[in-house]
């Protein structure tokens, strides 16, 4: 076997979840928490100031859970598969996450990359042309929001429908469960505004979860936009990051995109120790995020100025 053979099959080759990946995952989501509590803190008992970091903070970490849930979703946190979905479910629920609809969708997206029937949870259309106008829409759009009430609507009436493919009986269950309880949570925080506590839930929740849209697209983005995005081979139509440790942890792995498309069950974790590999293979590589927003940004003001011109 050549050696470019050999690269190419570690890169793919397939892990266990061990005791350890748990202990790290569990870690990283005890982590979550305490930030939360701390942003919480900071949101409700600082001044202006402590309260504007606190709200912050919100929504960073809101945005770093559902990276957290994400892993969840390939089940590659925990060695017990049943743990995924409820653990998924609490990792969500702040941006109103559901990680049964997420599941199928995001699975299909892993299944189908490269061609018309991919339909990525993260709904931007990485095919089109990128201009300032574009990505100014798309990050500040609260589309996402809107299609989430629409689905908390179909499910409390038991009309909701899978429009992106098929789903089978039990996971369409779990899906109308988990929107049903957004419209409990919702309801909760009506009530607690009509109490007296509409300040809590507006820096606790409300205006968290507005900021985690442009934070949550942006974060997103470089996974496959400006990739070869007609070709099925994860070599092209995906970018991997090296990052810095703090990139690494907040999108949870995510930087590592080639490795994990190339193995999508092998814990987040244990990605690092391919991205020697997937930078000497893959066609998208980028040393951090700044130079692949730079590169964006390029794009973008080219784009746009051939379309005014």
């Amino acid at each position: 076997m050549s050696t470019s053979n050999a690269a190419v099959k570690t890169l793919f080759e397939r892990t266990r979840v061990s005791r350890a990946d748990e202990t790290v995952f569990v870690l990283k989501v005890v982590l979550a928490v305490a930030i939360c509590a701390l942003g919480g803190y900071l949101a409700l008992s600082g001044g202006w100031l402590g309260a504007s970091i606190g709200v912050l903070l919100l929504a960073a970490i809101y945005t770093h859970m559902v990276e957290l849930q994400h892993q969840c979703l390939h089940h590659s946190s925990f060695r017990r598969s049943r743990l995924h979905r409820p653990v998924g479910i609490v990792l969500g629920l702040p941006l109103l996450t559901s990680y049964s609809h997420y599941r199928v969708q995001h699975l299909q997206h892993h299944k189908y990359l490269g061609t018309p029937d991919d339909s990525e949870f993260f709904g931007f259309d990485t095919r089109q042309p990128l201009t300032r106008g574009s990505l100014l829409r798309s990050t500040l759009s609260p589309e996402r929001l809107v299609l989430v009430a629409g689905d908390v609507l179909a499910s409390c009436r038991g009309t909701w429908t899978y429009k992106q493919g098929t789903i089978g009986d039990r996971p369409r269950r779990h899906v109308i469960a988990e929107y049903r309880l957004f419209a409990v949570a919702t309801a909760v925080a009506v009530a607690l505004c009509f109490s007296g506590h509409g300040r809590a839930v507006l820096v606790l929740w409300l205006i968290p979860l507005l900021v985690s849209i442009p934070i949550h697209f942006l974060l997103e983005l470089p996974e496959h936009v400006l990739c070869d995005t007609d070709s099925t081979d994860v070599l092209r139509n995906t970018r991997t990051i090296s990052g810095s440790w703090f990139s690494r942890w907040f999108t949870n792995g995510n930087n590592f995109h080639v490795e994990h498309h190339a193995a999508m069950v092998v814990p987040i974790n244990r990605l690092r120790e391919r991205h020697p590999l997937a930078r000497e293979l893959a066609v998208h590589t980028e040393h951090s995020y700044v130079t692949f927003f730079l590169k964006v940004a390029k794009e973008a003001h080219r784009n746009s100025r051939r379309r005014s011109g």
